[in-house]
Parts: structure tokens; C-alpha cells; sequence
């Protein structure tokens, strides 16, 4: 079968690989669609934690389901997606129903390689019924799962004002569940075209741009004098992480989502003082993932208004490097296998 492999930062190759073969406890999938998120982009950058070369990208995921033994009510050919966190489910956070940060966590398409590839096999227990969805919203699923996830480990309440630094895919995701919980949303991004998309297509109540005026300010003014109570960082930038604090109010939630190489700091005092709890906030978990098809379901989210670029499967290697700029519109790029 074909696969497109990433052979080392910057470079992509496609080659034949082998097509998987029946294991007991496993299932493979014929590959139909690929979401492209802010960690393919980082891998072929070379700037993405937890990660050798060469590996197969491709995490978000949705395709037919080829072959299985039939536990959980899974058929053959039926459309599925998968939960892209491959557990031990014997560890202490898998023991504490946690396995989203489980210590021998394989993530697809990071740990392991991923679904750029015509057939995959995944643990029968990492299978999702698509429920009716299709291909298209079951690859989408895994990035809401992200922001879902946060603004559950938050315990986002209405009526609090919620602040998402970083308007990319994750961070729209967050704002989007954040939305649902009740929140008044703050977007804060330098993208002038994101912030456009918060305001057309999620009416994001209240957009920041980053380099325009006393962003301190602006917060103050919004939140009448109290600042946020929750702060999310989806940019996975050090130097926005150490910022985001200052955005704060005292008693309030700093939430990471993104995820960078460095070490960060902040003011002990201002920390302190804050009484602040910080929490990082790592993948997602299934009930996460049945919150978010919920959501389309309702009507509640529309995951295609996020695609900004399709691209069949032999094309990918050609344009992959623009959507590394953001100046291109890149939203949500997905790969059609078919």
C-alpha cells in the first residue's frame, strides 16, 4: 500500500509499505479521510515534542472499517473514527480512568505512525462508531475532543468569562465547548483572519488582536475590572504561555492545551498572590469524544465550516509546506484518500 512517510524535518517521501495484517485484538481501517492539526505541522517542522523520524503522520482520522472481531457492536464496513491515544490500561492514570496521560502513552501519528496510509490497524479498543456521521465530521471529532476535554478539566460554568489565547483549530475548539458551558468567550490571536472566522462563524461575543492597543486594558474593560477567571493558552508558544498569566483574575484557572519544548516561568508572586491553579490539559478522553459528535449532531457545532483546504492523497507532499503559513488561510486542511 502507499504511505506518505515523514523521512526527517521538511522532508516528506512517499513509499509502499506493507499492508496490515489480522492481530488478534485489533482493526484495520480503510482510510478515507485526514484532518491536518497544528502537531503535523510542528512534526514536519521539527518542532514537535515526543518525536523520532521517520514517522507516518495523521491522527484525526475517519474511514470503513475493513476487518475486526466484532466486540463493541463493530461491523465490517461501517464508518469509524478513533480515539488516537493508545493506552497500557494498566498504569496508575489508566487505573484512575484517565488513560488520555497514560505513562506508556503511543499516540498514531506520533509515538507510532500514523494514518497517511491507504490501510491502518488500531486496538479494537480505540475503534468509534461514526453514528452516523460523516467521513468528513468523524475526522474532525479528535481536535474538538481537545478543546472539550479543557473546558471540562477547567469545570467552565456559565457566566464566567473565558479567555482562549490562540484562535488555531484547538483554541476554536475550546472556545466553541466554552460557549456551550455557559462562558463569555474572549478570543486573543494576532491573525486578523481567525479572528474574523470567531467572529462570523462561532460569534465570539468578544475578539482581542494581538499588537492593537493595551490587550490588559481591553480585558479590564470586558470583564468590568475582574479579568478572566479561566485562561486557556492554545498556542503553544513560551512566550505567550509566560504572558498569560498576567491575563488572570485572582482565584482563576490557567489551562495549557498547546504544548512546546521549553521550559516556561512565571512571577512567583504573581502566581501566588493569584492563588492560582495551573493545569495542562492533554488529549481527550472517550467521553469527550461522545460530547463533541453529540454537538454535531445538535446542530451545536459545524465542524466543515473549519476546512479551509482539501487536497487528494497524492498531492499532499506538494503543498504540505504552505500551510505552514498562516498568511495562506490554513484552518483545517483535509486529505481525501477517495
Amino acid at each position: 500500500m502507499k504511505s506518505l512517510v515523514c523521512v526527517k524535518p521538511g522532508e516528506f517521501e512517499y513509499r509502499e509499505t506493507d499492508t496490515p495484517a489480522s492481530t488478534p485484538g485489533h482493526a484495520i481501517i480503510q482510510i478515507k479521510r485526514i484532518g491536518i492539526c497544528g502537531t503535523d505541522l510542528h512534526a514536519f517542522e521539527g518542532t514537535q515534542p515526543y518525536f523520532n523520524y521517520p514517522r507516518i503522520l495523521g491522527h484525526e482520522l475517519s474511514g470503513d472499517l475493513v476487518e475486526c472481531s466484532g466486540a463493541g457492536g463493530f461491523q465490517s464496513g461501517e464508518p469509524v473514527t478513533i480515539i488516537p491515544y493508545f493506552n497500557c490500561g494498566h498504569c496508575i492514570a489508566c487505573r484512575m480512568h484517565r488513560p488520555n496521560c497514560c505513562v506508556s502513552i503511543q499516540v498514531c501519528g506520533v509515538h507510532v505512525n500514523g494514518g497517511m496510509v491507504e490501510y491502518l490497524q488500531v486496538p479494537e479498543y480505540a475503534l468509534v462508531h461514526g453514528d452516523g456521521l460523516q467521513y468528513d465530521q468523524l475526522a474532525m471529532v479528535e481536535p474538538f475532543a481537545i478543546g472539550a476535554h479543557a473546558v471540562r478539566r477547567a469545570l467552565v460554568s456559565a457566566g464566567e468569562f473565558v479567555l482562549v489565547v490562540g484562535a488555531g483549530p484547538i483554541g476554536l475548539g475550546a472556545m466553541e465547548f466554552a460557549r456551550i458551558a455557559g462562558a463569555e468567550v474572549i478570543a486573543l490571536d494576532f491573525n486578523e483572519n481567525r479572528l474574523q472566522f470567531c467572529r462570523d462563524f462561532l460569534h465570539i461575543p468578544h475578539v482581542i488582536r494581538g499588537g492593537t492597543g493595551d490587550i490588559m486594558e481591553q480585558l479590564r474593560e470586558i470583564t468590568h475590572g475582574d479579568m478572566p477567571s479561566v485562561v486557556m493558552d492554545a498556542t503553544g508558544n513560551k512566550n505567550a504561555i509566560e504572558k498569560g498569566l498576567d491575563y488572570l483574575a485572582h482565584g482563576g484557572r490557567y489551562v495549557l492545551i498547546g504544548l512546546q519544548k521549553e521550559n516556561f516561568c512565571f512571577s512567583h508572586p504573581e502566581f501566588h498572590k493569584r492563588e492560582t491553579t495551573l493545569m495542562s490539559s492533554r488529549n481527550a478522553t472517550r467521553k469527550d469524544f461522545e460530547q463533541v459528535m453529540d454537538s454535531m449532531k445538535s446542530g451545536s457545532i459545524n465542524p466543515l465550516s473549519y476546512i479551509s483546504h482539501r487536497v487528494s492523497f497524492p498531492d499532499v507532499k506538494s503543498v504540505f509546506n504552505r500551510w505552514l503559513d498562516p498568511e495562506n488561510g490554513t484552518l483545517k486542511p483535509m486529505i481525501e484518500m477517495e
